[in-house]
């Protein structure tokens, strides 16, 4: 789950991360509004006016802009609220800007002092290890660091038996260049930076820029936040930051169903019980000469009410060609599966792209007979083979 960069930043600072301050507004009047309660606090009239979708370069599609005065503030929200920000992280249809963030100019004065700084911390899977990520070169894409300076791009390992130690956040201190009071609070900043990712079962944490202020404070311009879904069930008030206006409608209804659903760009649709059987499924796709669509898991309870919600999320893919259910039934029959796959057809109508089902395990064969006799569009099949052999020929014709 993403969230916002001002509920990023929330969470930032409730761990003791210094962060760039911020009002949310939604409309022109919020903005200015905000920019007056920023003024009196921090006694600039400049603040800084920023989109919050769940894209990154939002500077680069317009998103985020410098206001000098109220003014601009409400001349340059009422640019970016309601429009669609094309962001590289964004389709060709870019995302529509219903808040914006309207935040404490930390450049000016002395802007020529300050330096940009990038920091994340995730999970290095292959490692098995948390992973800080820094460089000297904040404030710009860190894949173009990564390919043109990859010299710039220090990584920093957490053991897990142990946790960030103290001369970890020192050394990271010391590769940025910082000394003094910057040195200081660089290493507060990792420390509470990388406490904040442990604590709320983050796979995330991305600051970029993290900025050293004329006057040597440390703090976060900008958060982007993805918490481990796995976990959510721990941190509720987390949750329900969840903003599913940014998330894609399918993805939502899946999970509103209780499927596990990913989408893909191939042909043929699936729908498994088991993310093991959905592998093995999706390969045997590929081998048939197909391309899987999606993965879908319908967990352990196929019955009709759920396998009619898994075909209604499938076909909304109007690339989908053919279908292939692949259930295994050990602990649900698979003649009730079949018969769930039945009930959902007929409720459905007409379903114009071929089925494919292959059920195994209890009343594999029963099953069978139900789907052979049911005297609709759906191909059964026992075996792998049978079932691989279906798809080729199916979506070839």
């Amino acid at each position: 789950m993403n969230i916002h960069e001002y509920q990023g930043k929330s969470i930032l600072k409730s761990f003791g991360v210094a962060i760039q301050e911020g009002i949310l507004a939604h409309s022109p009047e919020e903005a200015v509004e905000a920019a007056k309660e920023l003024k009196t606090k921090y006694n600039s009239d400049w603040v800084v006016v920023k989109a919050q979708i769940h894209a990154g370069g939002r500077g680069k599609g317009g998103g985020v802009k410098l206001a000098k005065n109220l003014d601009e503030v409400k001349e340059k929200s009422s640019q970016i609220l309601g429009m669609h920000l094309i962001t590289p992280q964004t389709s060709a249809k870019g995302k529509l800007v219903s808040k914006v963030l309207i935040a404490q100019d930390v450049y000016y004065p002395g802007a020529s002092a300050t330096r940009e700084f990038y920091m994340s911390v995730l999970l290095d899977r292959a490692k098995g290890h948390n992973t800080i990520v820094y460089s000297t070169e904040g404030g710009m894409d860190i894949e173009h660091v990564a390919e043109h300076t990859p010299d710039k791009i220090w990584k920093e390992e957490i053991d897990p038996r142990v946790g960030l130690q103290a001369f970890q956040a020192r050394k990271i201190a010391f590769n940025l260049g910082l000394s003094g009071n910057a040195f200081k609070e660089m290493v507060k900043f990792v420390s509470s930076l990388y406490k904040a990712y442990e604590s709320i079962d983050a796979s995330l944490f991305e600051i970029n820029p993290v900025l050293k202020t004329s006057d040597d404070k440390i703090i976060a311009v900008d958060s982007k936040v993805s918490f481990d879904d796995n976990g959510l069930f721990r941190h509720p008030q987390y949750e329900a930051m969840r903003d599913i206006t940014e998330e894609d409608p399918t993805d939502v209804e899946a999970r509103l169903a209780e499927l596990n659903y990913v989408k893909l760009d191939g042909n043929v649709g699936c729908m498994v019980n088991g993310a093991g059987l959905a592998m093995a499924t999706m390969d045997i796709i590929k081998l048939s000469g197909g391309e899987p669509a999606n993965f879908l898991d319908v967990g352990g309870t196929a019955n009709a009410e759920r396998v009619e919600k898994a075909f209604r999320i499938i076909l909304k893919d109007k690339n989908v060609k053919a279908i292939l259910v692949n259930i295994f039934g050990g602990i649900v029959r698979c003649d009730r599966v079949a018969q769930g796959i039945v009930d959902a057809y007929k409720n459905m109508g007409n379903i114009e792209v071929p089925i494919i089902v292959r059920l195994q395990g209890t009343n594999a064969e029963l099953a069978k007979k139900l789907i052979d006799e049911s005297g609709l569009k759906v191909y059964s099949a026992i075996q792998f083979h049978e079932a691989a052999e279906l798809v080729n020929k199916l979506i070839k014709s």
